[in-house]
């Protein structure tokens, strides 16, 4: 006779596979004693970096893309629409809707700081407020990217506009309604994470009250 397995909400003792049901959902840092560290590849934007650690009872060797980080701006006027930019990815060969975003380049800058610069030097505007919104890795089995999104509003034009280039040169802006906004994310219409991830928290946060 087979024991019954037990459904959800039954008492199930905590072990390293099964933490402490009643505390908070919390990532935990933890560290390992790296072995080698190296630069496998130089690139033009970003390095790969090849580590080997212990890891339990033996060594484990992973290759990660090594990021400066980086922050986007969920920009809301006062209407309640959200900036959503359409620019042109060539990893993907797409032009893909996303927020205004940059990387972490400038030794010293703030997240916030940097935010701000971003959205100035992308769509030319400036915010009044800024409160944090939520903070992710992007794809942590494969690089060690951080991004910091913020909730920008009171919004202003720049004092002058930006010269863009390169990709940001033929920026499309468009302001959607934060509905608009989630039902293209749930039809699987706009694909870029980031602005998926800010788009849903946003979208949790005004549920909320």
């Amino acid at each position: 006779m087979t024991d019954a397995v037990a459904g959800p909400g039954a008492d199930v003792e905590p072990t390293a596979e099964q933490p402490d049901a009643a505390a908070p959902l919390s990532d935990e840092a933890s560290s390992v004693e790296v072995l080698e560290s190296a630069v496998a590849f130089a690139g033009a934007v970003w390095d790969i970096r090849r580590e080997r650690f212990a890891y339990g009872e033996g060594q484990l060797v992973r290759e990660f893309l090594e990021h400066p980080g980086a922050v986007a701006v969920l920009a809301v006027d006062d209407a309640g629409r959200v900036l959503s930019i359409q620019q042109y990815r060539h990893p993907i060969q797409t032009r893909n809707w996303e927020l205004p975003a940059g990387l972490l380049d400038v030794e010293g800058e703030e997240p916030v700081a940097a935010a701000q610069r971003e959205l100035a030097e992308e769509v030319d505007l400036v915010a009044a407020d800024w409160q944090p919104l939520i903070t992710m890795h992007t794809s942590p089995g494969g690089s060690d990217e951080v991004i910091h999104v913020f909730r920008a509003t009171v919004l202003s034009p720049a004092a002058e506009p930006f010269a863009r280039e390169s990709e940001e040169a033929d920026i499309v802006r468009r302001w959607v309604t934060l509905d608009e906004a989630v039902d293209a994310v749930l039809a699987g219409r706009v694909r870029n994470g980031i602005f998926q991830a800010a788009v849903l928290a946003e979208h949790a946060r005004r549920s909320r009250g």
